[in-house]
Parts: structure tokens; sequence; C-alpha cells
């Protein structure tokens, strides 16, 4: 039994962390291919590391409490395993939760540039480790919806 209860928690684990999507300036969802994205040119002005929170969806409150009811559903027997189910659930939810948030927490860069039509913007994304430097000339594209720094 410990090795199915093993399996759900490694399942749900694995299934928080395919959620997560990288916000990296090489990273693109399907859907933003075949869309047309301006490009304008500017030159970085400083550049501050910064902290992404994790994401906060469903997944890992329902991964977490499917676990914990499967577990605590093996303690004891008739009403006590029904009630460890219940305590297992919501125990597993709020452990699940804190998991998916810890585990799609990232490093971030807030990229501070002057364009060449004098304008200030301030991007910030993940860090994709491309040690953007003060000085440096850099691409801003940008679709509406998404704008990433890139060289």
């Amino acid at each position: 039994m410990r090795i199915v209860n093993l399996g759900m928690a490694l399942l749900a684990a694995v299934t928080v962390v395919g959620c997560a999507s990288g916000q990296g300036a090489g990273d693109y969802q399907r859907t933003e291919t075949r869309r047309v994205m301006s490009v304008r040119m500017g030159v970085v002005e400083s550049v501050r590391h910064v902290k992404l929170e994790g994401t906060k969806s469903p997944v890992g409150t329902l991964g977490g409490a499917a676990v914990g009811g499967i577990a605590g559903s093996t303690v004891g027997s008739g009403k006590g395993s029904a009630i460890g189910a219940v305590v297992g659930a919501v125990v597993g939810g709020l452990a699940g939760a804190a998991a998916e948030e810890g585990i799609t927490r990232a490093q971030g860069v807030e990229v501070t540039l002057k364009m060449d039509n004098g304008e200030m913007l301030a991007v910030t994304q993940e860090d994709g480790g491309e040690n953007f430097q003060p000085g440096e000339r850099v691409r801003l594209l940008q679709d509406g919806r998404t704008t990433r720094v890139t060289r």
C-alpha cells in the first residue's frame, strides 16, 4: 500500500511541475507562433534581480488533496478510515498548494530600457541567463500581450 501512496505522490508532483511554463525571453507558448511581433531597439539602463512568485492554480491543491485522501484512508478502518481520508485530503491540499507555489517560483530580472525614441520602459521576465549589462543594445519584442527583451 505504501508503494501505491508513493506512486500517487510522485504523480501529483510531476503534474504540478508539468504545468509550469517559462517566462524568460526565449520561452514561447505554442499560441505565440505565427503571430506578428513589433521590434523596437533600445539600450539597457539598469538590471535588477527579482523573485517571481510561483503559480497558485487548483492543480497543486487538488493533486495534494487526492494523494492526502488516499494516504489518510489507509489509517484505521471504518469511521477511522473515513476521518483519516478527510483529514488527509485537507492536509494534502494545503501541502500540494504550497508545493506548487514553491516548485514554480523563479528568479527574474527587471530590465530598464531607454528606447531609441527616448521613452523609458521596464520589463520583468524570468532570468534566462542573458546577463544583460547597462549600455548594451537590445531588442524589445511586443505583440500587445507579451513583451520580451532579447539580444
